[in-house]
């Protein structure tokens, strides 16, 4: 299990890297001076792994544009217009709406 995703925008700039691995053994050292090595070697060890992962294996996917996709036209609805949709049956099987459809359709043939 990886808890830092070094493929991460946040973890592309170097400063940061940096920072959170300073960040983590200032406070392992915090922790020794003020008497509490329990959190001073949890707080070292979480500085240890963020070094691991952020510089020694540090090697960042480049970042792969996903694709936009584009509703089709037939799928869009005109705006302000609503469409609203009663049971036609006990069941609630099909839709007062969709009959309206078949008999606009058969006007228009």
């Amino acid at each position: 299990m990886q808890l830092i995703d070094p493929n991460h925008p946040a973890y592309r700039r170097l400063w940061v890297r940096i920072a959170i691995v300073a960040v983590c053994f200032a406070w392992a050292t915090v922790e020794f001076v003020t008497g509490d090595p329990f959190w001073g070697v949890i707080s070292g060890g979480a500085g240890a792994y963020a070094f691991y992962v952020l510089f020694w294996t540090f090697d960042p996917q480049p970042q792969t544009a996903e694709p936009v996709v584009q509703p089709d036209a037939e799928e869009e609805d005109e705006p302000g217009t609503a469409t609203i949709v009663t049971p036609d049956d006990v069941n609630g099987d099909e839709p007062a709406a969709d009959d309206e459809k078949k008999a606009e359709e058969k006007k228009a043939e």
